[in-house]
């Protein structure tokens, strides 16, 4: 059974609107920073954290987020010292924590190991974009639900209505409504052909809440994103803040409340 607390359903009934995620690499820019940067963005009013777990091969992710887990692997990150270094973390972060990567790591580590691994440091979900739905359903729902772990679908502009509302049916928490087909990243800003995607979901007046991912950048794309979905998720513009930053909690306080505005 899926446990009645987990912390992203605690969120929704607080709060329906103006949700922001924000994603950041494990061990990047520094290898001891996951923590930290977990800590700064709950300081800094962010209402979901997103950890990123470095791959060798990341399909769907864009260049700044590529290099951040290149990084993030040549200083030594793995999934057992995420975990070691998670261990910690309930002890000054309340807010709802992901971890988000690809099914290879997470099959090498040994799956239902993996999930008792989550379960044990506080994780509330995982989005493994690459593990089928159909897979899921049939293999590995019944090992995530039983360490009270909720597996987050991802739609796209291509996703027919039927599919979504499949999707819909086996969700928990919240669906990731990625905003285009293209690979990660912040653009230049949402297209009328994406806002009429938004609106097309919008109108299916689906059960779970939507967060928009994909080209959130700045209080803009954030704000008109929440227009359309419960809220958004800001992934390759805050790794571009890390990578610059002198001063990490001022730096991630700074750019928290100008994207909330």
């Amino acid at each position: 059974m899926i446990q009645t607390t987990n912390r992203i359903d605690q969120l929704f009934q607080n709060k329906q609107e103006n949700i922001l995620s924000v994603y950041y690499t494990a061990g990047f820019p520094q290898l001891n920073n996951t923590v930290k940067i977990a800590q700064y963005l709950e300081e800094a009013g962010a209402d979901i954290i997103e950890i990123g777990m470095p791959f060798s091969d990341p399909l769907a992710d864009g260049p700044t987020i590529q290099q951040s887990g290149t990084q993030a692997l040549k200083q030594g990150m793995t999934i057992k010292l995420l975990f070691e270094q998670l261990q910690e973390v309930r002890q000054s972060v309340t807010l709802p924590i992901i971890l988000m990567g690809y099914l290879n790591p997470v099959m090498q580590y040994g799956l239902e190991n993996f999930c008792q691994q989550c379960q044990k440091v506080g994780i509330d979900a995982l989005i493994l974009p690459d593990l089928p739905m159909q897979e899921y359903l049939d293999e590995y729902k019944a090992i995530f639900e039983s360490y009270g772990l909720y597996n987050i679908f991802l739609i796209s502009p291509q996703t027919s209505e039927e599919r979504i509302r499949l999707i819909d049916e086996h969700s928990h928490g919240f669906i990731y409504m990625v905003s285009s087909a293209s690979i990660t990243g912040a653009k230049t800003g949402i297209s009328d052909e994406q806002v009429a995607y938004f609106k097309r979901v919008q109108a299916m007046q689906l059960k779970y809440p939507t967060l928009i991912g994909f080209g959130i950048s700045n209080h803009e794309t954030f704000s008109k994103a929440c227009k359309h979905a419960s809220g958004a998720i800001i992934g390759s513009a805050f790794i571009r803040v890390l990578e610059k930053s002198t001063n990490l909690k001022e730096d991630i306080k700074q750019y928290v409340s100008e994207v909330k505005g």
